[in-house]
């Protein structure tokens, strides 16, 4: 690879602004996660989680080409747009009722996964788009995963953060901010 090169150049922005997007996802999900209270061991583990499925995602829709992101590119973001919404919704009515119904637990395998995946799932249509691309897919790769674990470091201690502040409407909060990412998604 030559780095003198503008195409070179052009590449590797081109490929950040998209991990940065991607990334935004996990921005969200973490300030959600973060204000219903996460220990910090929680945000390295969640955070690798997703960077994993940052990276596994698109490498995955690029292995699959781009003979068919025009038909899954949309069912991906409205499958990540209802996960978010329906997490979001489960978080905020949790939050809400006065009895001990729990909310999704992060802390669980299958919390962790379904939240990992509820974020990275667009990911896979972009590979599906880059598939069609001749572009370096390592590099894309690692970038998408370092992107979506920084991101998602910074929206759980940003929400950890807030969470202390607003005390046990946290987790409401956090519900209503999912819930609108996904809305989002979906329109």
């Amino acid at each position: 690879m030559d780095w003198t090169s503008p195409l070179v150049w052009g590449q590797l922005l081109t490929i950040w602004l998209m991990a940065a997007a991607l990334g935004l996802d996990a921005l969200s999900l973490g300030l959600g996660i973060g204000m219903r209270g996460v220990r910090k061991l929680d945000v390295l583990k969640i955070s690798a989680v997703i960077a994993l499925f940052h990276m596994v995602l698109p490498l995955g829709g690029m292995v699959m080409g781009g003979y068919i992101s025009a038909l899954l590119g949309q069912v991906a973001t409205v499958c990540g747009g209802v996960l978010l919404v329906l997490l979001g919704a489960h978080m905020l009515y949790s939050s809400l009722r006065s009895d001990e119904l729990r909310s999704v637990d992060h802390r669980s395998f299958w919390g962790l996964m379904l939240f990992s995946f509820s974020v990275s799932v667009d990911s896979f249509s972009v590979g599906l788009s880059l598939g069609m691309f001749a572009g370096d897919t390592v590099l894309t790769v690692l970038m998408f995963g370092a992107m979506g674990g920084l991101m998602s470091v910074i929206g759980l201690m940003l929400g950890r953060r807030v969470g202390q502040w607003i005390g046990e409407y946290g987790e409401a909060l956090g519900g209503v901010i999912l819930l609108a990412f996904g809305i989002k998604f979906l329109f």
